[in-house]
């Protein structure tokens, strides 16, 4: 057991010996809002509620009321980890909206079992404690309209990070989003720029001689104090809306290129600097009440078992109601099953709040 206490410490620690981390703060990149997750993502163009706050604060200027809530929960690999979601957003005239977001990713109650022998040798099950594994951040958003370029929307994110290992160790992070739209005729562009400025994660470590006497048996790494950097990402996007049947029926699409810049990924597009991943979602309505989602993402080149190269991807699916001020989405994720955590259920609330802006 003393182990798999072992092996969370690496999962949290082993990026930090680097100064640049390829896979940091990945808490981040799980997606808020049922709706943009049964669209496998792609969300930065089409986005218009409180959730344009993670997915491109510019967005945040075509939410509909003066003041809008939203709420979400989802657990993974089996109800061991538990994901919420809580934002909200203010418009402050015409012209600029603030919002709030706050992430929450963690595993509770994870049984320490590092003092679970004695000096004698002896199993002692009274010295088992547990701590919780967290990861936290806070986005605080500031969206504008560029009155003087007619359809162009410009926001940003700052945001402060916390990721706490139980009362072995921690860090704190702090970066900078920014995100654009463009309307163009009946098309909308977009660019959502993440950890522009490099977010710096520092990591302290406060171990106890037995936790450290526990890692030099077991022939584990003592983890030091060091500094993870999450490198930017810039996702492009362009999305439209159609209208049928006395626009009664409304159909539209969106489709994402995730540019990363930290080496080869198992990408559509891949080189040794740069990687691309595409992403593709859809959108059905009637008469704005009830809405069919779909999308498709994680679109990777593997090996079968008979050691055969074929591309796999994940499909998801949702479905939502918006009635007056509130609205209820659902999607199911990785419903083909394809990476590793199980498919998940995932359900979004919206409030909006005040008076509409006319």
């Amino acid at each position: 057991m003393n182990r798999i206490l072992s092996a969370l410490f690496l999962i949290f620690s082993v990026a930090t010996f680097g100064q640049v981390a390829k896979y940091s703060n990945e808490f981040l990149n799980v997606g808020v809002g049922a709706r943009a997750l049964s669209m496998a993502n792609a969300n930065v163009a089409s986005v218009n509620d409180v959730t344009a706050g993670y997915w491109n604060p510019a967005g945040l200027l075509l939410q509909k009321s003066n003041l809008q809530v939203g709420l979400m929960h989802a657990e993974y690999f089996a109800g061991i980890a538990k994901y919420d979601y809580f934002g909200a957003s203010k418009r402050i005239d015409s012209n600029s909206v603030i919002g709030l977001t706050f992430i929450r990713f963690g595993v509770d109650n994870i049984p320490n079992t590092t003092e679970l022998i004695d000096a004698n040798g002896n199993v002692d099950y009274s010295r088992l404690k547990s701590f919780n594994a967290v990861d936290a951040a806070v986005l605080i958003s500031y969206a504008r309209n560029i009155v003087k370029l007619k359809g162009v929307k410009i926001g940003g994110n700052a945001k402060i990070i916390r990721r706490k290992l139980g009362e072995f160790g921690g860090a704190w992070g702090f970066g900078v989003d920014v995100g654009a739209m463009y309307d163009y005729k009946k098309w909308r562009f977009a660019a959502m720029a993440r950890d522009i400025t490099g977010t710096f994660n520092a990591w302290s470590y406060t171990l106890s001689d037995d936790v450290k006497n526990t890692f030099a048996v077991t022939g584990n790494d003592i983890p030091s104090n060091s500094i993870e950097v999450t490198v930017p990402r810039l996702i492009l996007g362009a999305s439209r809306t159609w209208y049928v049947w006395k626009d009664r029926i409304s159909l539209g699409g969106e489709i994402n290129f995730i540019n990363t810049f930290d080496g080869k990924r198992n990408t559509v597009v891949k080189t040794k600097a740069w990687s691309m991943e595409p992403a593709l979602g859809l959108e059905a309505g009637y008469k704005g009440f009830v809405f069919l989602r779909g999308g498709i993402g994680n679109i990777q080149k593997q090996f079968d078992v008979t050691g055969k190269q074929i591309t796999t991807m994940q499909p998801n699916i949702g479905v939502g109601i918006k009635y007056k001020v509130f609205a209820l989405d659902y999607a199911m994720t990785n419903i083909g099953n394809v990476s590793t955590s199980l498919y998940s259920h995932i359900f979004t609330v919206k409030i909006d709040i005040n008076k509409k802006i006319k």
